[in-house]
């Protein structure tokens, strides 16, 4: 059984919904990286998404396209990121990593190449933004041959048809955006709609349904993981990052994370 598929089952064992912290990988600092996803882990992180700076991040909003433009000021990238997760995977063998990013980095590295590499560095995961569900039939193939689950997303304007297709073909777990739109705009949530979707994917798939784009703190992450499998906070988390500074990212970490752990078990 995979990291992801094992964390998902021991969570609904223990009646307990995934709390999916995403960083971007390099920011605030090429050092903070590592220290932030332990802070996370000890903070209660289920699963951490990890950001693969890009320098045209179109579904992200200002803040972590910002914190993109800072990774990659300081030389960050993907082999960075492939040396985060295996510096990670030092001290942690059992906590999930999803790369969240966009797919000319993949083929520019080449799909084969990203694919063996990214297991070898200890990558469970892989969502790829911009990549068509229609389209994703040889990438998916190349990464189930290295053990690499191809992460869906699906959202409020997703077709009958293409939610099917996606719930169908649907690895590791399926990501629902919870509003049409970029990243960060906690003030367009609405999370009876979403709700009401949520519901509708998770009887039509066999994977977990996490739900994210618009979670900010404790209240949000609670109200949205009523209908999900769990739920995935960025902006706010990358914010609280920048504020804090490379110095003290990973304590900020921790310090954002613990009461949206609470607030899922209580």
């Amino acid at each position: 059984m995979s990291r992801i598929a094992d964390t998902f089952a021991r969570l609904r064992t223990q009646q307990r919904k995934a709390l999916i912290p995403f960083v971007t990988a390099g920011d605030p600092g090429l050092d903070s990286t590592v220290p932030v996803m332990h802070a996370l882990v000890e903070a209660g992180a289920d699963v951490i998404e990890l950001g693969v700076p890009f320098s045209d991040p179109m579904a992200d909003g200002p803040t972590i396209q910002r914190s993109s433009e800072r990774a990659l000021a300081l030389g960050g990238g993907l082999r960075h990121v492939l040396q985060v997760v295996g510096q990670f995977r030092a001290h942690d063998a059992h906590t999930p990593v999803v790369l969240m990013g966009y797919l000319n980095p993949v083929e520019i590295h080449g799909t084969e190449r990203f694919a063996r590499e990214a297991v070898a560095a200890g990558v469970d995961g892989v969502l790829l933004v911009d990549l068509p569900p229609e389209e994703a039939a040889e990438t998916r193939e190349i990464f189930t041959r290295h053990g690499l689950d191809l992460i869906a997303l699906a959202s409020p304007t997703t077709t009958p048809q293409r939610q099917e297709m996606l719930c169908a073909t649907a690895q590791g777990y399926l990501y629902y955006v919870s509003f049409a739109g970029v990243t960060g705009a906690s003030d367009r949530l609405d999370t009876q709609a979403a709700g009401r979707k949520l519901k509708a994917i998770r009887e039509g798939t066999s994977v977990p349904v996490v739900a994210g784009f618009g979670i900010k703190d404790a209240a949000s992450a609670k109200a949205m993981a009523v209908d999900a499998d769990g739920v995935v906070v960025g902006s706010a988390l990358v914010a609280a990052l920048e504020a804090a500074g490379e110095g003290r990212a990973a304590e900020a970490a921790a310090q954002f994370l613990a009461p949206l752990r609470q607030a899922l078990d209580g």
